[in-house]
């Protein structure tokens, strides 16, 4: 696979009641086109502020960002799914998804705008709940809602923060095996954040640790596994509990 997204000595500080905190110190690392990474590290690390970054809510002091496209390098397209769907609770599930088309793709035709938002109501199987107003949804519907409206700007990378956390083990699971699903069906590069560590072990081509703050690249751990994965095999077992040791300890 080749390299899609760059980070290169990403470093970036908070001031807090006058004193200054460094959060993030020389972060360094690649995501491959078509991969699923998942991001760990002990909680207030900065692993947030990576995905602010990336898509243009926050700024490095310094360091580089850039996409790459074979020779060329540049800004990378990215789009962000929240822990909170965000969605907007006036608009129908299908207005919800179009948002981001009209907004920002204002080139496109009404038709051609229809057509993509029933795509993707297919894509993400809500398309029985089109004109329902988020109210009137499970936390896993909504959810599914804001992948399809992330993903309606056609994404290089789709960033994701802990979107799953809130969920029931069985619902989670279950937009897990959508996430692997989509990325078939649409090639999409995923940068996932996320606090589980099953979840990344079950997800990921690879897992990239941080350390405490301020925060570093503690690993990176490759995950050869093919899918579908057991969860209770072996090896998938022992990268569980390496991973799970690392997060907690951060540090080698």
């Amino acid at each position: 696979m080749t390299d899609i997204l760059v980070l290169k000595g990403i470093s970036k500080r908070f001031i807090d009641e006058n004193t200054v905190c460094q959060a993030l110190s020389d972060i360094t690392c690649t995501i491959r086109r078509r991969e699923i990474v998942c991001l760990m590290g002990p909680s207030g690390c900065g692993k947030s502020t990576i995905l602010r970054i990336l898509s243009g809510l926050d700024t490095a002091d310094s360091g580089v960002v850039h996409g790459c496209n074979g020779e060329k390098t540049g800004n990378i397209h990215t789009a962000m799914v929240f822990q909170e769907h965000g969605l907007f609770p006036w608009l129908s599930v299908a207005d919800n998804i179009a948002y981001g088309l009209t907004m920002k793709i204002r080139s496109r035709s009404r038709e051609q705008i229809k057509r993509k938002v029933s795509d993707l109501l297919s894509l993400v199987h809500m398309e029985d709940f089109a004109s329902s107003l988020p109210h009137q949804l499970s936390g896993g519907m909504k959810q599914r809602v804001a992948v399809a409206r992330a993903l309606a700007v056609e994404p290089e990378v789709l960033l994701m923060d802990e979107p799953f956390s809130s969920l029931d083990p069985f619902t989670r699971r279950e937009l897990q095996d959508e996430v692997l699903r989509i990325r078939e069906k649409l090639d999409t590069t995923f940068f996932i954040v996320t606090h589980n560590p099953e979840e990344a072990v079950y997800l990921s081509d690879r897992v990239i640790i941080l350390t405490r703050r301020p925060a570093k690249v503690l690993k990176e751990i490759e995950i050869p596994q093919s899918y579908p994965r057991n969860m209770a095999e072996p090896e998938l077992i022992a990268l569980f509990q390496e991973i799970t040791r690392l997060v907690s300890t951060g540090s080698t």
